[in-house]
């Protein structure tokens, strides 16, 4: 195959495409020039009828990972080229091979299996070309990421390492070392970081970006695990760039894992749902990742959106939870899916997520290759068995989950396993709240969020849930709310719309809301001067000249009428969203003359 200028590739060399390509693939990590090259390659190959160079082409096209090529137009490009070589190259010879586990692992990848690439893997080892073993040692593991799988992948690194001495190129002995490092950390092991130090000192002798990238993401997660927020949204940040210019496929979607194990311990990941609604359906994620579903599933949850969370769950749970494939993010999806079913209050989805993970409890909940940690897998199944009712399991697996994510060196984690933990301890009535949000009202109750439109009866809640335990006149909540004595104007019994005891309760409470608006975050913030602006309003119709309060006629059978009606509605919208919620309030919410919120 000749050499020279290709202007396919945007510049000028005199290497031989497909040596350029293979430099740029197993000594640089190059995935982006890579890829270049060897599409060059294919096109001068293919023009000059050069099949041996054709089939290296296709096989350097497709890359080091399985499933490089996302988008369905890529990989059906990729798919042709690799039939296309499989018919023409010698069946028995070593490019045969490498290309017959090229596709296997490709499909069984797709398929969430591996008996094809291991039977592939199995014929490599019996024709002796280094080449064709090591490439098909590395797509076996790469198909082999689910937890029951870890004996085997462990095995698989270890007889990588063995034959890249034998191949004579390095991005070889890196991947062993990278996969062995992954699989360490898969299992929780206490060497993981001894590995992890071998290989940045690999590294550093010289660069390999595709590698690099992969130490970088593993490096964000350790930040992530030690509680270094800042810290590790920076370095998330420097990863990504990193994995745009190797070129890699998982650059968006791992950055999104960091954004997401990052927000989810801070309490902030109800802020990425503008983020998760485009990347739950992005092409660029893998094929057999569903963690983004129950992620996307838990975001909508805890913003009150459960109409969309319960969609995300049935979508992902399909006929059963058994059909998910057990990929590298499955235990992170199955973590997701059990938080998603706690604040849903769905039982029966998380004693069904409860028996999958059940075998797994010692493993830590990782993504991909280790590049996002959600704590150990103990914590998952205590948060299920409390949700379908069983205190005791939740308390022996919870206590269990903080042990191992200390262990795991995973503070926020433990932090949050401790306060499940804490939850489950008996414990004074858990109260409803209520917050403004612009023209909507949130509420919530034992971890469950809604949203609710706002309607006078919302407001008429939202004084009685902020006053928990004290009985409040309805012709006060009445009149504190519409302002209507200024429209009654009877002559007769007068008293104040607003009394004393009345007005100091709604000053109390915006100046609450005032403290509140100077020490918390920006979101919060917000929320807080919506609900002191409309609290000012209220207090504005029913105070006249001098602060003084303005007087209505006594008409307190017709504020009772109009405000047990204007409750019931709101309870009744609370409840279209949230049964659990709507029927907490029907039973603690006493209306009459006198109106109480009393949680028991």
């Amino acid at each position: 195959m000749s050499s020279g200028s290709d202007t396919r590739l945007g510049v000028e060399t005199d290497i031989e495409p497909v040596a350029a390509g293979t430099r740029a693939l197993h000594v640089d990590g190059d995935l982006h020039n890579a890829r270049r090259y060897f599409d060059a390659a294919w096109a001068r190959a293919e023009a000059e009828g050069d099949v041996p160079a054709m089939a290296e082409a296709a096989l350097g096209y497709a890359g080091v990972w399985v499933h490089e090529h996302r988008t369905g137009a890529a990989a059906a490009v990729l798919e042709q080229r690799l039939q296309r070589v499989r018919a023409l190259v010698d069946p028995d010879g070593a490019l045969a091979v490498r290309v017959r586990a090229r596709l296997a692992a490709e499909r069984d990848y797709r398929e969430g299996r591996a008996d094809a690439v291991l039977a592939a893997l199995e014929e490599a080892r019996a024709l002796g070309d280094p080449i064709a073993h090591a490439e098909a040692l590395s797509l076996a593991h790469h198909c082999l990421l689910g937890p029951e799988q870890r004996g085997l992948r462990r095995e698989i690194a270890v007889e990588l390492l063995g034959v890249s001495s034998r191949t004579g190129r390095r991005g070889d002995l890196l991947m062993g070392l990278m996969w062995w490092t992954s699989d360490l950390l898969l299992d929780g092991d206490r060497h993981a970081e001894r590995r992890l130090a071998e290989l940045r000192g690999l590294l550093q002798v010289h660069e390999h970006l595709a590698i690099g990238y992969v130490t970088a993401a593993i490096e964000v997660m350790g930040e992530i695990r030690a509680g270094r927020f800042a810290e590790a949204e920076r370095l998330a940040e420097r990863c990504s760039e990193l994995g745009v210019r190797a070129g890699d496929a998982d650059a968006t979607g791992w950055y999104g894992g960091h954004l997401v194990a990052i927000r989810w311990y801070q309490g902030r990941l109800r802020e990425l749902r503008p983020m998760l609604d485009q990347l739950v359906h992005s092409p660029a994620l893998s094929d057999v990742d569903n963690a983004y579903f129950a992620v996307h599933a838990v975001a909508a949850a805890e913003a009150g959106d459960l109409r969309t969370a319960a969609g995300a769950l049935a979508r992902l749970r399909g006929r059963s939870l058994k059909e998910l494939p057990h990929s590298g993010s499955w235990l992170v999806t199955m973590h997701g899916i059990v938080e998603a079913a706690r604040i849903l209050g769905d039982a029966d989805l998380a004693a069904e997520a409860y028996e999958l993970l059940r075998p797994h409890a010692e493993l830590p909940a990782m993504v991909s290759l280790g590049i996002a940690c959600f704590g150990s897998v103990h914590h998952a199944l205590g948060v299920a068995a409390a949700t379908f009712g069983r205190r005791d399991l939740a308390e022996e697996h919870l206590t269990r989950a903080v042990e191992r994510n200390r262990a795991l060196g995973h503070w926020p984690a433990a932090e949050e396993s401790r306060r499940a933990l804490e939850r489950l301890a008996p414990a004074e009535p858990e109260r409803a709240s209520c917050v403004r949000e612009r023209q909507h009202w949130r509420l919530e109750w034992g971890g469950r969020p809604v949203l609710v439109e706002n309607s006078v009866g919302m407001l008429h809640l939202a004084v009685l849930l902020a006053n928990a335990g004290t009985e409040i006149p309805a012709v006060e909540l009445a009149m504190g709310v519409t302002g209507l004595a200024q429209a009654a104007g009877s002559r007769t019994s007068p008293q104040a719309v607003l009394d004393q005891e009345a007005m100091r309760r709604y000053r109390n409470r915006v100046a609450e809301l005032r403290r509140e608006i100077e020490s918390t975050s920006d979101r919060r913030r917000a929320a807080a001067e919506r609900e002191t602006e409309a609290l000012l309003a209220e207090l504005a119709g029913s105070v006249g000249i001098g602060g003084r309060s303005r007087r209505f006629a006594d008409n307190a059978e017709r504020a009772r009428v109009a405000v047990g009606k204007a409750i019931r509605r709101a309870i009744a919208k609370v409840e279209e969203s949230d049964p659990r919620l709507g029927r907490h309030l029907r039973e603690t919410v006493h209306t009459g003359r006198q109106c109480s919120y009393r949680p028991v």
